[in-house]
């Protein structure tokens, strides 16, 4: 679970709740059912209009990425990635073919098995690095999504203002009407800005952020395979492999 993610929501939504309540406001003050309805429900409908759907279904799933999923540790794959090394050094490539089936990350097992398939080492490089291009693509567009959305929620709370203030003109003469739509109005507008500047654009940024991260550790692993492939000292690969740390993984 991502501590960063849960107390940064967490603390958003209690900041504003708490400003509210520490100004003499009460919760149910900002808890409007139709302003929601306007916002939430106006922001989906232009997000599914600018995206495929598969695109906006795989958004959804991809935020166990910002709630759940642990960060990737570089320091697992130089240790067995080394080991690959020395076992390469020693008996040959196809000697690694036994372990390949223990591997979980995949682009790793991936890239091990064109190697001990006999793959020549530009065609290797030229192919994992096309995946990560395609990888890149595919996730980038799935952040765009909460992006856009990011933009989208504003907007529409400023729509759902407006309708409020209609309702508001409407209902001059019973001034019973007057209160409701105007809290349609202001908290509308709550709604808007605070779900695109609290929840989906931090999401947007999160999910861009875990994506670099792991495209930095697919380059290093690339970088060690290709090493295997070329007979490079195992201790010299380490140490070249340690570099991509210092990048910032």
């Amino acid at each position: 679970m991502d501590r960063a993610s849960i107390i940064g929501i967490i603390l958003g939504i209690a900041a504003i709740v708490g400003g509210n309540i520490s100004e003499g406001g009460k919760i149910h003050s900002i808890v409007q059912m139709t302003a929601a309805l306007i916002v939430f429900g106006g922001t989906l409908g232009a997000t599914l209009l600018s995206f495929p759907f598969a695109d906006v279904m795989k958004a959804f799933s991809s935020l166990r990425w910002v709630f759940f999923e642990s960060r990737t540790d570089p320091e697992l794959f130089i240790s067995e990635i080394t080991r690959y090394s020395f076992l390469a050094r020693r008996h040959g490539l196809i000697a690694m073919e036994q372990h390949i089936a223990k591997i979980d990350d995949q682009f790793f097992r991936r890239a091990l098995r064109l190697a001990i398939d006999g793959m020549g080492p530009k065609t290797l490089r030229e192919t994992m690095e096309q995946e990560n291009i395609t990888y890149e693509d595919e996730n980038k567009r799935i952040a765009k999504v909460f992006d856009t959305a990011g933009g989208f929620a504003p907007t529409i709370g400023i729509i759902g203002a407006v309708l409020g203030l209609i309702h508001v003109m409407e209902n001059l003469s019973d001034p019973s009407k007057l209160g409701s739509g105007i809290a349609v109005a202001f908290v509308a507008t709550i709604y808007g800005v605070g779900s695109a500047n609290l929840i989906l654009l931090p999401i947007a940024k999160k999910l861009v952020h875990r994506l670099n991260n792991e495209l930095l550790v697919r380059e290093m692993i690339l970088e060690g395979v290709m090493g295997i492939l070329s007979g490079i000292n195992p201790h010299y690969l380490e140490e070249r492999l340690r570099s991509f740390i210092a990048k910032g993984v």
